[in-house]
């Protein structure tokens, strides 16, 4: 990042007033799985060890599974004073073809004013406008904890625009009910989740296509909340693949 986003002034100038800057090494943290031996044995004969456990370190830990889980040699992230996880840039979101410069410095702003840039684990954006996703239809246990929950980051889209969501359930028994959500909005804990509250929802059988569509008049967070269709008592699991895309308004 040095020889690109980093090597500008107008960015350096913009880091020193109102950041302030450090980094740490991935694998100081446990993030390169080869490095985990090796690390902790050098830890051993260290007198002061790498403490994992400061705010900072658990701060930036949180930063990798949260938002997009594609892999990064480099993230950049914007944490509060308060260790508050604020905005996520990955190195690869730097895309070749756009001017890198406005894209880096409008991420550190957006940060700044709370838009909690790359923090969805769906990112879409003028350029890349359309992501894929697969995951599992399960039955709920308690506390919701297997409901799964993909977050979908539009806000760069700050005119609005129509999501599509385009839904294939697989093959195992069991139907799938897609609930969308503004991110904001609180899930029920006593009861199940239902399209009470919902921008759009849907259901459908093993093997079955459906669709979600939701226009909106400016950027912001969604959440896909998916699970198993109300009305079926059975447990079970099933798969789905999702195409999430935005038309810019």
């Amino acid at each position: 990042m040095r020889a690109g986003v980093l090597g500008k002034d107008k960015i350096i100038d913009f880091l020193n007033e109102h950041f302030i800057n450090t980094w740490v090494l991935n694998s100081d943290l446990g993030r390169v799985r080869s490095l985990r031996e090796p690390i902790a044995k050098r830890r051993e004969h260290e007198s002061k060890p790498f403490d994992t456990t400061h705010p900072l370190a658990q701060a930036i830990i949180k930063g990798w599974k949260t938002g997009s889980k594609k892999g990064s040699p480099v993230d950049c992230f914007v944490i509060s004073p308060e260790f508050e996880l604020m905005g996520k840039q990955q190195i690869h979101k730097l895309e070749r073809g756009i001017n890198r410069k406005e894209y880096y410095l409008t991420y550190l702003k957006d940060a700044l004013e709370g838009k909690e840039p790359g923090l969805g684990n769906i990112v879409l954006t003028r350029e890349h406008p359309l992501e894929e996703v697969s995951d599992l239809i399960r039955t709920p246990t308690a506390d919701d904890e297997n409901l799964t929950i993909i977050v979908i980051d539009a806000m760069s889209f700050e005119n609005g625009g129509t999501l599509t969501v385009d839904i294939v359930i697989g093959r195992e028994d069991g139907e799938g009910a897609f609930y969308l959500f503004d991110r904001d909005f609180e899930l029920p804990t006593e009861e199940e989740v239902s399209e009470q509250g919902s921008l759009a929802w849907t259901w459908g059988e093993p093997d079955e296509k459906r669709q979600i569509e939701y226009s909106f008049n400016r950027g912001q967070f969604f959440k896909l909340v998916v699970t198993r269709y109300w009305d079926e008592d059975v447990p079970y699991i099933n798969a789905f693949h999702a195409k999430i895309s935005v038309e810019e308004n």
